[in-house]
């Protein structure tokens, strides 16, 4: 396999792994880097191979993101895996995997709760237009009101029903449902037209997975 780039990696780092947790790095075989936090640590070194039942092995299985309980059997302690594979036209080049000691607050299945100026409003994900990072917060967008919610992007992402929602760029999650054009951008990218005319572009990062995701 072809390693793939270290900004590659760094980018899906920064932008996918909750603060405070153990991240694994692997090509589709074998672990290539690992960084332990005092949370958890599971005592990997590159070069060890993925063994099954692993979130990285689960994630390379699937192709697609997944959150898993893992049980000691397997590491020698517990831990809540939540785990992004590397893809390549379909194909599985490895995965970042963020090593937590327990699975993340789950929020109610059907809303986000928002702070806008004066008061706070439950807003359904069926609403919801767009997410974006702003100032460590996330906004949140609907066609009738928007406001703030206290969780960064990437915990949302682990969160919202990837049937409606698709990460598009670093600072952006879209509910498809509100795309009303994708025209092509520089660089193989895309630029998003949402239901209010407000313009988001699909990062190189997310681009093919973005394809793939709408089947185009």
């Amino acid at each position: 396999m072809d390693q793939f780039t270290v900004e590659s990696v760094l980018n899906i780092i920064r932008e996918f792994v909750p603060k405070d947790a153990s991240i694994s790095v692997a090509d589709s075989e074998k672990y290539i880097y690992y960084q332990p936090s005092k949370q958890v640590d599971l005592r990997i070194k590159p070069g060890d191979l993925i063994s099954e039942n692993t979130a990285t092995y689960k994630a390379l299985s699937v192709r697609k993101k997944i959150g898993v309980q893992v049980e000691s059997n397997v590491f020698g302690v517990p831990y809540y895996g939540l785990s992004v594979p590397i893809m390549d036209e379909g194909n599985p080049l490895g995965a970042v995997t963020a090593i937590l000691p327990s699975k993340p607050l789950i929020l109610p299945t059907s809303f986000l709760t928002i702070k806008t100026d004066d008061r706070w409003i439950p807003l359904p994900y069926v609403e919801i237009m767009y997410l974006e990072a702003q100032n460590r917060k996330t906004k949140i967008q609907s066609e009738r009101v928007s406001g703030f919610h206290k969780m960064n992007l990437s915990e949302l992402e682990f969160i919202l029903p990837s049937d409606l929602f698709i990460r598009v760029h670093r600072s952006y999650i879209v509910n498809i449902n509100y795309i009303q054009e994708i025209l092509p951008d520089f660089h193989s990218t895309f630029l998003l037209i949402m239901k209010d005319n407000s313009k988001i572009q699909v990062s190189q990062t997310y681009a093919s997975q973005f394809r793939r995701a709408l089947g185009f």
